[in-house]
């Protein structure tokens, strides 16, 4: 299954689509718009398009590498002075689902390879399945984060098991996962009270968004000390919806931008190696584009973060 050139490229990066070839870089970008579908929902879903439409605002995320981003400390490019490299989306086409997961796992093992820091932009949540299947490649274990109003420890949903309701639930199956940590969580969602037993009883730490906003980042930032490398995946929705509106399953009372930072940066400084964002509907968004520009924002935070901590 090949890869497909991106509409723009993710902050005008070199695009290779090769990636049986691929050589070793400082950061990586790879579109995955699919996951598993639940019977009745269409294909593609909207989240589908929000690897086309982040990719789009590179220039409104990001003025380019020689200006100063204050996010991050300085120029992008004094962290990183080649650029990156886009490594395109890869497609469903005409084949099943099985194929396009197994070719997404391969590819992803590839990319955290030959790559110091993988960004994946979703697709729905179901993307983040194959991702924590390639995290295998990362050679030690990783400590899976993830900012989300949903714990997604769904097992199955109508039969589907690799959909959006399902990656954590995933990953907990994983020798390579060594701790999973949960920031945001809030209001309603497909998990019932066996859900959250499951998550408990595995060992999952779940951080309540009012737990955030009521007790400050320190707790969370305290659990999180020492247990590196660190995997960051972040849905959309875990954010507030007046931050990142362009949500199919808006929740209020979600964490802000200032506060999702500090936690990109405390796992960088023990080695952040890649890093998703899902979830984002493009058919919602508001004429800005906010929602996709936000979740390139948060992107670059975490590639400066990261590059920056492994130069010290």
């Amino acid at each position: 299954m090949n890869l497909s050139a991106p509409l723009r490229s993710f902050l005008d990066w070199a695009v290779d689509t090769s990636w049986e070839q691929w050589g070793e870089v400082r950061a990586s970008v790879i579109g995955i718009p699919y996951s598993e579908l639940y019977s009745g929902e269409p294909r593609p879903n909207s989240q589908a398009l929000a690897p086309e439409a982040i990719r789009a605002q590179s220039g409104q995320f990001s003025d380019g590498p020689l200006h100063w981003d204050f996010d991050i400390g300085g120029p992008l490019q004094t962290f990183l002075p080649n650029g990156g490299r886009d490594c395109g989306n890869l497609n469903l086409g005409d084949q099943s689902f099985d194929d396009y997961f197994s070719a997404a796992v391969a590819i992803l093992k590839r990319q955290f390879a030959s790559s110091k820091f993988s960004a994946i932009l979703g697709g729905d949540h179901g993307a983040t399945v194959p991702v924590v299947q390639a995290l295998e490649a990362i050679g030690r274990p990783v400590h899976l984060v993830q900012i989300d109003a949903h714990i997604d420890w769904r097992d199955e949903v109508r039969g589907a098991r690799r959909g959006y309701s399902s990656p954590i639930r995933r990953a907990s199956e994983l020798p390579w996962i060594s701790g999973i940590t949960q920031i945001g969580i809030r209001g309603t969602g497909s998990a019932r009270a066996q859900e959250v037993e499951a998550a408990l009883e595995w060992g999952a730490k779940i951080v309540t968004a009012r737990d955030i906003h009521e007790e400050g980042l320190s707790p969370v930032l305290q659990h999180l000390q020492g247990k590196g490398p660190f995997y960051l995946t972040v849905d959309a929705d875990g954010l507030d919806p007046s931050v990142m509106p362009a949500v199919l399953g808006p929740v209020p009372g979600g964490l802000r931008v200032d506060q999702v930072q500090p936690i990109i940066r405390a796992l960088a400084r023990e080695q952040l190696v890649g890093m998703d964002v899902v979830e984002v509907a493009p058919c919602v968004d508001l004429p800005n584009q906010i929602t996709s520009i936000t979740a390139g924002r948060l992107l670059v935070n975490a590639l400066g973060a990261a590059l920056q901590f492994q130069n010290n």
